[in-house]
């Protein structure tokens, strides 16, 4: 079977990590600190807190953002469920906008429209890894005086013009998952350049402790930390960030072999009367978490992949669109948003990673053309 990803790691993530164990300082410390340092610096950002996935790096961040009970924050449904979840963990309630179809990201005319004076935050989604158009909704955002919350979980290495993902919101959050540009194995970070919003995340990540653990055992006097808020116990390992640390120095590697490959999908898959190619606008670069296509065919979307699973071929759904699952459907039976809608049904991603041979990609292109034939 080709699997849909693979992570690319090697004998020096398992050295960092067993470097780790062997140390003795096990959970958030100074490998925390450093793999937060590293990706500040290579963001050019001043701040960056590392948590336990992104899920909870998105629900910190919205509390940082002073969204709460009674709030309302703008979000795509065409999305991960952590999108809208980590909106509801943190008391308020997701509106859900339609998407730009060629994008599969957040339509800013429609984040205007969605405005209301319970609206506290937008959050935009760089979906698969492609960013949306974060200055319009930038734009949006400072004429009604609203925080830019960024789920950046797949675009770690995206830019926008000159700019890296991360450099343009007010919090912006990426994912280390397995299936991401770079991974933990599972775990997250907020970037921002907001100094009292930092230290608020420092704190509520960690019980809402005044000091963190590392600082408390190396100062030089005993002191005792207190707490004056109520936190949240979710701290990255040190193992994790060793293992981040090293992925941090392949992340260039990856993307560019990431980038070859979806190129040469998009080379194999030109002129194709079923199977149309993921777009990217000028001025932004994708970092394909996966391979994302788009299928004309009367098979449903279940038997394709099923099909494809038969030929040994795994993929996904492109994104689920959210306010169609169970729990959102009970609470809000009205939304409708057909461009998210349409591109649950005909959006279908294929295996990406690094070590993907170009014979194996040969194999799911012969294979997908079959199917939808």
């Amino acid at each position: 079977m080709i699997p849909i990803t693979r992570p690319f790691v090697g004998e020096e993530e398992a050295r960092a990590a067993a470097e780790v164990v062997r140390s003795g300082w096990l959970s958030q410390g100074a490998c925390v600190q450093r793999f937060e340092e590293a990706i500040a610096s290579r963001l050019g950002i001043r701040h960056a807190i590392a948590t336990t996935n992104c899920t909870t790096a998105l629900h910190l961040a919205l509390i940082a953002a002073g969204v709460g009970p009674g709030d309302e924050v703008i979000c795509p449904s065409f999305s991960f469920i952590a999108t809208a979840n980590a909106i509801v963990h943190a008391g308020a309630t997701p509106v859900f906008v339609d998407i730009d179809p060629r994008t599969y990201t957040i339509d800013p005319a429609l984040v205007e429209r969605a405005i209301s004076p319970r609206t506290r935050a937008i959050m935009p989604v760089d979906q698969i890894g492609l960013a949306a158009d974060i200055p319009a909704i930038r734009a949006i955002a400072a004429r009604h005086g609203l925080r830019v919350v960024e789920d950046a979980a797949p675009a770690l290495g995206a830019t926008i013009g000159e700019t890296p993902v991360g450099a343009l919101s007010d919090f912006t959050c990426f994912s280390f998952h397995p299936r991401k540009s770079i991974t933990t194995g599972e775990g997250g970070i907020i970037v921002t350049d907001d100094d009292a919003a930092a230290g608020h995340l420092r704190a509520i990540r960690s019980h809402g402790a005044s000091l963190s653990d590392l600082a408390r055992h190396g100062a030089a006097t005993i002191v005792e930390e207190e707490y004056h808020e109520l936190g949240y116990n979710c701290r990255m390992t040190d193992i994790q960030a060793a293992i981040g640390l090293i992925q941090l120095e392949k992340l260039d590697t990856i993307l560019a072999e990431r980038r070859r490959l979806a190129l040469r999908y998009t080379a194999l898959f030109a002129g194709h009367p079923r199977i149309a190619p993921p777009y990217e606008p000028p001025g932004r670069q994708h970092t394909y978490q996966s391979y994302c296509v788009r299928l004309s065919t009367r098979k449903p979307l279940l038997q394709v992949r099923q099909e494809m699973a038969d030929l040994g071929i795994a993929t996904r759904r492109g994104v689920m669109a959210i306010h169609l699952q169970a729990y959102y459907r009970q609470r809000m039976p009205d939304v409708v948003l057909p461009e998210t809608e349409r591109a649950t049904e005909e959006t279908l991603l294929l295996p990406l990673y690094v070590g993907l041979s170009e014979e194996e990609q040969q194999r799911v292109v012969e294979a997908l053309d079959r199917v939808v034939r």
